[in-house]
């Protein structure tokens, strides 16, 4: 069962909180009352996790240039903890230790083989079941393997900007499956906030893509979202809240969630290079940056920032 990065959380705590603001705009003095937000609870469904080594195997499927390329690549060699020597904090590996927080130990994963599928061998317009073949062919499946697939922006999936940005699944013969689409020509307001205005909600000025490609920086924050939730809930019976049809992840439970004094329609107070203007609040290997979303901690059960 595949689980899918959605579009609707933000949304929803975007109308919510224009629903706050409305009642608390119109009631009286003494009709204010104070309400204490609840901790937020991913409760643990008694399912394997991944823990151990593992390497991830891309399929590049479309055209990518090599700077598109080797965004994700030094993206996924930032994960290793090992990279944490080459960067000042905050590093991207900090960020993925999280995930060590939530059971049996950590999962360090390696880049692994590389496809380039230029030819668009099953056309332009792929649904679930082809994305999930595609998948079991990344490399070699094993146990040990999670096969990551990225379509290109001229490339159509089933669902894709109208309900979904990636997913995230089990595939035979390894240790599962994660697709992304890079939403530049289909859908940058809804999968490459911040770095495009929204649909709906605050049309405030977008952040400035770290590195320099609103589909490709939007194609990291989406990566991280579903590798965090592939770790942590790697078959639906992990740690999730919610349906298990459309669970709130390590990462989807804290949608929107960039910095500090984070709210719907604003990312949060997050770092800028001062010779780009570029927003960040990771680094990674090669001098690279990177904005990462916020991830459930489950030590203090509160949605974790870098910054």
């Amino acid at each position: 069962m595949a689980t899918f990065c959605t579009l609707t959380p933000l949304l929803t705590l975007y109308f919510l909180l224009l629903l706050l603001m409305f009642q608390s705009a119109t009631a009286s003095p003494r009709k204010l009352i104070l309400v204490q937000q609840q901790p937020l609870v991913l409760q643990y469904h008694n399912g394997p996790l991944l823990t151990g080594n593992f390497s991830l195997n891309l399929i590049w499927y479309g055209r990518f240039s090599p700077s598109q390329r080797s965004i994700v690549a030094d993206f996924f060699r930032s994960l290793s903890p090992s990279s944490a020597g080459f960067a000042a904090p905050p590093t991207v590996a900090t960020w993925w230790a999280t995930t060590s927080l939530y059971g049996h130990g950590p999962a360090h994963l390696t880049l692994g083989s590389q496809i380039l599928d230029e030819s668009y061998s099953l056309g332009n317009q792929l649904t679930s079941s082809q994305i999930t073949a595609m998948a079991g062919r990344a490399g070699r499946p094993r146990a040990d393997s999670i096969s990551v697939v990225i379509t290109s922006s001229d490339v159509a999936v089933e669902g894709f900007c109208s309900s979904r940005c990636g997913a995230h699944g089990p595939v035979a013969g390894s240790a599962g499956y994660v697709w992304v689409g890079d939403s530049s020509a289909q859908c940058p307001g809804q999968c490459a906030w911040p770095f495009h205005q929204p649909i709906y909600g605050p049309q405030t000025p977008p952040l400035v893509a770290p590195n320099g490609d609103v589909g490709m920086d939007g194609v990291v924050i989406n990566l991280a979202t579903l590798l965090a939730g592939a770790v942590t809930n790697p078959n639906g019976r992990g740690y999730f809240q919610g349906p298990a049809t459309a669970p709130l992840e390590a990462v989807t439970a804290c949608t929107g969630m960039f910095g500090t004094g984070a709210y719907p329609g604003y990312p949060g107070k997050v770092l800028v290079d001062p010779s780009s203007g570029a927003s960040y609040n990771a680094r990674g290997m090669d001098g690279r940056k990177f904005l990462l979303p916020a991830m459930w901690n489950p030590k203090t059960s509160q949605c974790t920032t870098l910054v």
